[in-house]
């Protein structure tokens, strides 16, 4: 904690570096994600194929797969980024699809028998009661990606990881624990503003109120 307290400065631009790159790789793959699982919904086999090549690219071990990356992508932040849209599209994707298939078909019909377009429908209905199954996923998706992120310091990336492998390189005990708790910290404080979004979210909970 001195660490921490001494040098706020350096904390703080560590974490920017550090959100800058989680969040910046959830919004690209949220962008993805939510598209392709719309389509998947229309076939059980095509998902389960996307799928299964989804799950086996999340078993690559995160520094081979930002070594992979290196060449097209360069040794910076933007190699991690994509890393981070690689290692969630699983967790986005299987998450939207059982948010979007948990909507019950009667639900749906009556929406159409009220006029509703096919968009309409989609916006108005089915995303909004399928939210709080897609927001957890994007919260076990955030904590994934700040956790991989602390490698990207490895590759010149920068975040918070940069503590762990400077105290690693130098045998300061402060860094390391300066930074893992920073780490968990971060990833704590995301979950409960995450938490409170799935809440917030619920249908039934609205319901309830009412």
């Amino acid at each position: 904690m001195d660490y921490i307290l001494s040098r706020p400065d350096i904390i703080l631009r560590l974490i920017g570096q550090h959100l800058f790159m989680t969040v910046s790789a959830l919004l690209i793959s949220t962008g993805i994600a939510l598209p392709l699982s719309m389509v998947l919904l229309r076939s059980e086999k095509v998902a389960s194929a996307v799928l299964g090549v989804l799950g086996v690219l999340y078993t690559i071990p995160s520094i081979a797969l930002l070594i992979l990356l290196l060449p097209l992508f360069g040794l910076n932040q933007n190699s991690v980024i994509v890393a981070l849209i690689i290692y969630t599209q699983i967790i986005l994707v299987r998450n939207m699809i059982a948010g979007l298939r948990s909507v019950p078909a009667a639900t749906l019909e009556a929406a159409t028998g009220v006029g509703m377009s096919s968009w309409q429908r989609w916006y108005r209905v089915q995303l909004p009661l399928a939210l709080p199954v897609i927001l957890a996923g994007i919260r076990l998706a955030t904590i994934v990606a700040i956790s991989i992120a602390t490698i990207g310091a490895k590759f010149g990336a920068g975040g918070l990881g940069t503590l762990l492998f400077d105290g690693i390189a130098q045998n300061r005990y402060d860094k390391i624990v300066a930074g893992a708790v920073v780490v968990g910290l971060l990833a704590l404080l995301l979950n409960r503003l995450l938490i409170l979004a799935e809440s917030y979210f619920d249908p039934l909970k609205h319901v309830e109120l009412s």
